[in-house]
């Protein structure tokens, strides 16, 4: 059955029938699925089409990782030919294109790092976790230092311990109780500040925070703090330039890891390689998948500093290796597809079109405050969020359905937009995170369709 060259509505509703009775689909309730759906076929550049003709235009690149864009055949070449070479072999020997994609992740870090392939943002940092745990019970006997310092409304992953260490409580809820292994404090939020201040003049109060819940928890107790440079599930929460400075000085004065969630950040995305690389820090351990292989293969890594990975290194007898395995971890395929989606960024400057692109439509989105309802609009490269509010002087947030009603509209104007996953806290926000190839025509519709969503609908 195929729908790639003619579309034909009599398949269309077979496969749609298929999927309503055998799939189970995560985070979209299947009653909605019932009454609208989308089949996607294919897809070029930022576009996807449907199986009935409908093409859209890809405003959040996927789950925030399509960064090469759609429709690059040559990776499917590069696949294929690797599968024809070595299929799998588990990694506990080596490979030739993990041993590549390895060295090349160690050259964009800027050196002084080994590499840990998983599958998944959710394990790359769930790993990091393991490794930080571990390591300090190589690095500080005696002590018991296991917990994590992270910040509400983080998102770090879908596993029990990720979901611990993000902060957003609705995601939560359902599987409760948890661990207690992680703390959270206020984040960088400056357009709601907890504190409820205004930067500069705040003092970065929530660093201030963040020390006094090493220090109320006791420093001998915390082995890590995990931070996403630019935090996507808030709504694109930009901090302060000072802020990541700090906390990774926070770190170093109480002997603690330092770990940077890049899984939705990296590869790009912020008009950086990496978006910590924005601040000057040195992360001791990297949380990267997404735009590392853009979505073509399954592949994600745990990158930790060699100081990390030197507590891990000696004789077989000190049992000190990594007490961690996964079965498709440097998997050949994926390693070769993600080498190849690397060069491409490379070879076509992605990076650099990221934060030229990425500014040119953030001065298009800045346009739509003159609209009475959108109360922020921030972002970095073309990682954006526009914050909308019933009221700006309160900052009121919109009804569910109101926020809805936005991402309908586009939708069915043919540009596919994203949300915050906030849910009952400050999940508002509308998130644009398009392919890096996104040109600044598509740019404008983008920019156009919401500005046609706002003064549509009713928001009152």
């Amino acid at each position: 059955m195929s729908l790639l060259n003619s579309p034909d509505p009599a398949i269309r509703e077979a496969v749609v029938q298929q999927d309503l009775g055998n799939v189970l689909h995560p985070i979209v309730q299947h009653k909605s699925l019932e009454a609208k759906q989308i089949v996607v076929t294919g897809g070029t550049g930022s576009t996807i089409i449907d199986a009935d003709g409908t093409e859209y235009l890809d405003a959040m690149a996927g789950l925030w990782c399509v960064n090469i864009g759609y429709g690059r055949g040559e990776l499917a070449d590069v696949a294929a030919d690797q599968m024809r070479e070595l299929s799998y072999f588990p990694h506990t020997a080596m490979n030739v294109p993990a041993a590549q994609l390895a060295e090349k992740i160690n050259e964009l870090m800027g050196g002084g790092y080994h590499t840990y392939f998983v599958n998944s943002g959710s394990e790359a940092n769930e790993a990091g976790f393991k490794i930080t745990r571990q390591y300090m019970k190589h690095e500080y006997p005696g002590q018991y230092r296991f917990k994590t310092v992270s910040r509400y409304y983080a998102y770090h992953g879908t596993t029990l311990a990720t979901l611990d260490a993000g902060g957003m409580g609705e995601r939560k809820a359902k599987f409760e109780p948890y661990s207690g292994d992680f703390v959270h404090v206020p984040p960088p939020y400056c357009y709601r500040c907890p504190f409820g201040l205004s930067y500069p003049s705040c003092g970065l109060a929530c660093v201030k925070a963040m020390e006094a819940a090493i220090l109320g928890e006791g420093p001998e107790t915390v082995a890590q703090v995990i931070v996403e440079p630019v935090m996507s599930g808030v709504g694109v929460a930009v901090p302060p330039d000072e802020y990541l400075p700090e906390i990774e000085g926070l770190c170093r004065k109480y002997g603690i890891l330092l770990h940077i969630d890049e899984v939705i950040n990296g590869f790009g995305r912020t008009g950086k390689m990496f978006a910590h690389q924005h601040y000057g820090v040195s992360p001791d351990i990297i949380a990267v998948a997404k735009g590392i292989s853009s979505a073509y293969m399954p592949i994600a890594a745990t990158v930790v500093k060699n100081r990390v990975f030197d507590s891990f290194y000696g004789d077989p007898a000190e049992n000190r290796q990594v007490a961690q395995v996964n079965t498709y971890g440097g998997h050949p395929v994926a390693a070769a597809v993600a080498v190849r989606n690397i060069e491409i960024m490379q070879e076509e400057r992605l990076t650099d079109r990221a934060a030229e692109t990425g500014a040119y439509l953030l001065d298009g989105l800045s346009g739509l405050t003159s609209h009475k309802n959108v109360g922020d609009v921030r972002g970095k490269g073309l990682l954006i969020g526009v914050e909308l509010v019933k009221d700006r002087a309160t900052k009121e947030q919109l009804d569910a359905a109101q926020l809805t009603g936005v991402i309908d509209f586009c939708r069915d104007q043919g540009v596919i937009v994203g949300r915050s996953g906030g849910g009952r806290c400050y999940g508002t926000t509308i998130a644009i995170c398009p392919p890096l190839v996104v040109t600044r025509a598509e740019c404008d519709r983008i920019v156009d369709t919401l500005g046609r969503a706002l003064a549509t609908l009713d928001f009152n």
